[in-house]
């Protein structure tokens, strides 16, 4: 398989990216909903942390439908500049957590040498997203502060997130868009035709 993009797959990822910085800003929103309603039980911290699996998804559906080198870290960013551009509270600096976010969705497939994208994988890029992007919140988001406890229950509630939502869900989501045929010219498409014919032989 060539690691060189084709137009069409560049054109796709684009799409993939502005259509889930949208989905992005408004779960910002619900976000904001789900720590109120958290707040007076003391639990605020995770009204976000519950849900955060939303904000790897892209990276991990561009890169399981595409299977090329990048495609995860560059999804991921365009989603943060569509973000920033309307108007995300986060500002500017919400393109280096994308940039982050993105490159921890990379290393779980450059690991296996963009060679495998089985759900086991797509859930280990949610995890390494998890990981990679609380380690940079430590600080940035000034979650060093909180107590011991709540950052380590945090992280387990965001690493679970990200498993299920981006790896799992963005499996489900990916595999039933191929179904309608969209994707037969990219590589996931090509995979489910080659199993319809195996089958069918």
């Amino acid at each position: 398989m060539t690691k060189q993009w084709k137009l069409k797959e560049i054109v796709l990822m684009s799409i993939l990216g502005v259509v889930f910085g949208v989905i992005y800003l408004v779960f910002f929103l619900v976000g904001e909903g789900v720590r109120n309603i958290l707040a007076p039980f003391g639990l605020a911290p995770f009204g976000y942390e519950v849900i955060y699996g939303v904000w790897f998804i892209v990276a991990i559906m561009a890169a399981y439908i595409l299977r090329k080198p990048g495609v995860a870290f560059t999804a991921e960013f365009i989603a943060g500049i569509v973000e920033v551009l309307l108007g995300s509270a986060a500002g500017p600096g919400l393109l280096l957590s994308a940039a982050i976010q993105g490159a921890g969705a990379e290393l779980a497939f450059a690991l296996t040498g963009w060679k495998d994208y089985r759900l086991r994988v797509l859930v280990l890029s949610g995890i390494s997203t998890a990981v990679v992007s609380f380690a940079w919140h430590l600080y940035s988001a000034g979650m060093i502060a909180l107590a011991p406890w709540l950052i380590v229950s945090t992280l387990i509630v965001r690493i679970i997130s990200a498993a299920l939502i981006s790896g799992v869900l963005g499996k489900w989501l990916s595999d039933q868009l191929a179904q309608t045929g969209v994707l037969r010219g990219y590589a996931l498409g090509k995979e489910l035709q080659r199993k319809r014919k195996y089958e069918s032989a």
